[in-house]
């Protein structure tokens, strides 16, 4: 049915006149007139009694009057949340990270995403980077904070952040009274790190940094997340290396220490799907950019 003679009958059974109603919508009388009468004969019903001095609806007219208000309200919400999901205002958005980077600059991103775009539904997950460009590559999130970055079809990356190095001794290790320590000074320990087989550049830097100053890492233990890393420590199963922004868990049982020597940069990336959601993706993206 065309939405337009709704819009006609809509007219005319408010008016109760044709003339005003023509007047209204601007049209001439008669086109209007038969636009009513296709539309009785489309839905076999009869909407209107006409005489020469009044118009008035009838039982069935009073019905479709109220349903087709209805349709064309909805019709309205519907125009506008596909305008508003197209702008990036209004949808669902699927987030996954490493552990490590729920540290304070994300979630001040996503407090202040939240705020400007409160009808955004967001889903976080967490997981480890090869995980995560899997899950990119299946289409299963739309955005990821992740540790490395690789070719992958229909992703893009960025760096979100860039972190230093930082050494995790239990509380009770001798080292925990120094200002910083040197990576020499870890030479003896059991290391705990991100495990090798996952592909992992991290354990890689890691391992390549201490080579460079003549200490080859004695690892001991292997954890995926961070977290556990932090608290294998607390539990006195060894040391660690970790990015700088893991400090923020601060459990008891541990202290975090600086290097002397300087550790290489730890890039933390953004990636994104190139051709899933746009608007939303958009929005969020460039949330770090704005004011």
């Amino acid at each position: 049915m065309d939405i337009r003679k709704l819009r006609y009958f809509i007219a005319v059974a408010e008016e109760l006149h044709f003339h005003r109603a023509a007047e209204r919508l601007n049209m001439t009388q008669p086109p209007l007139s038969q636009q009513i009468q296709n539309l009785e004969e489309e839905l076999g019903v009869k909407l209107l009694e006409r005489t020469k001095k009044m118009v008035r609806l009838t039982p069935a007219g009073a019905v479709f009057l109220d349903q087709a208000r209805l349709i064309l309200a909805q019709l309205e919400r519907s125009i506008h949340l596909t305008q508003k999901v197209d702008q990036g205002i209004v949808g669902h958005i699927t987030l996954a990270f490493v552990d490590s980077a729920s540290g304070s600059m994300m979630v001040d991103m996503l407090r202040r995403f939240r705020a400007a775009y409160p009808q955004i539904e967001i889903t976080l997950r967490e997981m480890t980077s090869s995980e995560q460009l899997q899950a990119l590559q299946d289409g299963q999130i739309h955005i990821g904070f992740l540790r490395y970055q690789e070719h992958t079809p229909n992703v893009s990356f960025r760096i979100f952040q860039e972190e230093t190095l930082m050494v995790v001794v239990p509380d009770d290790h001798p080292l925990a009274e120094q200002i910083q320590v040197s990576i020499t000074d870890l030479a003896e320990e059991d290391f705990i790190l991100f495990p090798s087989h996952l592909g992992s550049p991290f354990h890689r830097l890691v391992r390549e940094f201490c080579r460079e100053h003549g200490v080859e890492p004695r690892i001991t233990q292997e954890a995926i997340q961070m977290y556990t890393i932090v608290n294998l420590v607390a539990a006195g199963m060894g040391v660690s290396i970790v990015p700088s922004s893991v400090e923020v868990f601060q459990r008891r049982g541990v202290v975090f220490l600086p290097l002397i020597e300087k550790p290489p940069s730890v890039p933390l990336y953004m990636a994104w799907r190139t051709d899933m959601n746009q608007g939303v993706v958009t929005r969020f993206i460039h949330m770090d950019k704005s004011d």
